[in-house]
């Protein structure tokens, strides 16, 4: 009976030794850490709605393109768009001289020129597997115009008569920042849909010899710092990897 014990109790030491050694095993294995590939999937191009919609009236002439690849989490984005104004401008104050302004009434303002934004979006929604986006985002924007101003001066003191004028400003650069925030789904397949709300400061411009600009492509109107922008945007998406497996099948093809 000893003698039974005694081999019974040998028998659970080794099993209890062999069961630490494997739980030590299985203990030290290494952790699988997972790596961002920061490589990009596809192109997106799209357009903007809305400048579409409103250049039906003849107070607005644009349309707007937009491009975003994406790198991880990060969208490297490129705008690139045309803008043409014609806004009435009663009681509009231009200011030729600081020392003696005028007040110039029943003014017609147009201008027309291009612009071009780009900048990074953030995307917060990282385990979607359609990559829907909801992100924040900062754009640097370049606008190159023409502008130019009919108007009625009627100067201040009644000892003069009013008289008509034309003024221009024939190649005017301007800059801006914006900070913005948005939504991009995907509809159907390759087709996307979303919005881009922006927060438009820090305008700039310089080549305005005759009179101040006043409206900018792309920023609105200077003198409101800051403004607000939005898009309606739809887009086509591009995969990289479609593309690549449609060349390759039809090389195969051919052979």
């Amino acid at each position: 009976m000893c003698r039974f014990f005694s081999s019974a109790l040998l028998v659970l030491v080794i099993t209890a030794a062999y069961c630490q050694q494997q739980d030590s095993a299985v203990s030290v294995k290494p952790k699988r850490i997972d790596t961002v590939k920061y490589i990009p999937t596809g192109l997106r191009v799209g357009t903007d709605l809305i400048a579409l919609v409103r250049s039906r009236d003849n107070s607005f002439k644009g349309w707007e393109l937009a491009f975003d690849v994406d790198l991880a989490r990060y969208y490297l984005v490129v705008e690139y768009g045309y803008w043409s104004t014609r806004q009435s401008l009663d009681n509009f104050q231009l200011i030729a001289s600081t020392a003696n302004p005028v007040l110039r009434t029943y003014g017609v303002y147009n201008n027309e020129g291009y612009y071009f934004r780009f900048g990074t979006d953030i995307n917060f929604l990282l385990k979607d597997p359609e990559k829907n986006m909801f992100f924040l985002g900062l754009r640097y924007g370049i606008s190159n115009f023409a502008e130019n101003v009919a108007y009625v001066n009627q100067p201040s003191s009644p000892l003069f008569s009013p008289f008509a004028a034309n003024l221009a400003n024939g190649n005017v650069s301007g800059s801006w920042i914006e900070v913005t925030s948005g939504l991009r789904i995907k509809v159907y397949k390759a087709l996307w849909m979303g919005y881009t709300a922006r927060l438009k400061f820090a305008p700039s411009t310089s080549g305005a010899g005759n009179f101040e600009s006043y409206d900018m492509p792309g920023y609105g109107i200077i003198s409101e710092a800051p403004n607000w922008g939005f898009n309606y945007q739809l887009f086509w998406r591009f995969d990289w990897d479609k593309l690549i497996k449609g060349k390759k099948k039809r090389s195969t093809l051919t052979k």
